[in-house]
């Protein structure tokens, strides 16, 4: 990973949205509904396509599945939630899967601009005034998509709603699609009596890098985590005991990279020697081996390469 060796960039601490000092203290109800996501949770996922709009496109078929998956607790301080999820398989092994990070008015954000490449853009006050940005990461813990929003509390549950922004392929159809390569997309957070709820307001599109040439389909994605008290979540939480120093000195690594303005990947879409190389190193630390900080810079050094400041991340300073 070529990055500067100097102090990280200050302003870009604020990439995965940490709040100045200025700002107004967060709603504590909104605390509590990101706070209430925490958990174990038997899930389903849904993605069905609802609305065609290319000519002569056939909608797919629907994608459904499910998991047992834990939420816990990474960070909390008044301004920032960072949320981990984890999957246990009926066998008991657990899947690192994807993480969330929340920030109250925070002054940047990245964005998925090309393919594998992300930069960092400033939000302005009018943007970002009483909203929570959400940062969402894969399970190597590279970005993923942001989005900004409000928590509606009016109606008795609590619901946050996004932007719309652009992300990546999405996994589930890394290896069955070609025909497009990003999703335009506004995201929904209910907290309901049960767990809570991700839904998902997908456009499938093709991109030249940030130039839209066509779209295909409308998607509807339902993710619906209940809470559940019928699996044994004990491997996950010994998982993450073990593991945990280890995936902060990665997280340190990407923030790296993204703190310089944004960053590219080097690998095909599907990100897999990144991954491959980091839950290997990740299994080293569960089984209770010392790794060095050198294996994981070796990974970075291989597949990220960190890309000079945009202007408008420079606006952000």
């Amino acid at each position: 990973m070529r990055i500067p060796s100097s102090p990280l960039v200050p302003l870009l601490l604020t990439t995965l949205g940490f709040a100045s000092a200025a700002a107004a203290a967060p709603p504590a109800e909104d605390r509590a509904a990101i706070l209430a996501m925490q958990g174990e949770y038997a899930v389903t996922f849904r993605f069905e396509e609802t609305v065609p709009l290319a000519a002569g496109y056939e909608a797919r078929e629907s994608k459904d599945s499910g998991a047992r998956e834990v939420v816990i607790l990474v960070e909390d301080s008044p301004s920032k939630i960072v949320l981990q999820h984890l999957l246990v398989a009926p066998n008991g092994h657990v899947t690192k899967h994807w993480r969330q990070d929340w920030a109250f008015e925070a002054p940047s954000r990245f964005e998925f601009v090309a393919d594998q490449t992300w930069r960092v853009r400033a939000l302005t006050a009018e943007e970002t005034a009483g909203k929570w940005t959400q940062c969402v990461f894969e399970v190597s813990d590279a970005p993923r998509y942001c989005g900004t929003g409000a928590w509606n509390h009016k109606y008795g549950n609590a619901t946050w709603t996004s932007d719309r922004s652009w992300r990546p392929l999405p996994r589930r159809e890394y290896t069955t699609r070609e025909d497009y390569n990003a999703l335009n997309v506004e995201n929904r957070h209910t907290i309901t009596p049960f767990g809570w709820t991700h839904e998902q307001d997908n456009t499938k599109t093709v991109r030249e890098g940030e130039r839209t040439v066509r779209t295909l389909t409308r998607e509807f994605g339902f993710n619906d985590y209940r809470r559940t008290t019928e699996t044994d979540f004990g491997p996950a939480y010994r998982y993450w005991q073990a593991t945990a120093p280890f995936w902060a000195e990665v997280r340190a690594r990407w923030q790296a990279a993204l703190d310089t303005g944004g960053l590219v990947i080097d690998t095909k879409v599907d990100g897999m020697p990144v991954i491959v190389g980091l839950f290997n190193l990740a299994t080293k630390a569960e089984n209770g081996d010392a790794v060095e900080a050198s294996a994981i810079d070796r990974v970075f050094a291989r597949h990220i390469e960190a890309l000079p400041p945009s202007s408008e991340a420079t606006a952000a300073r």
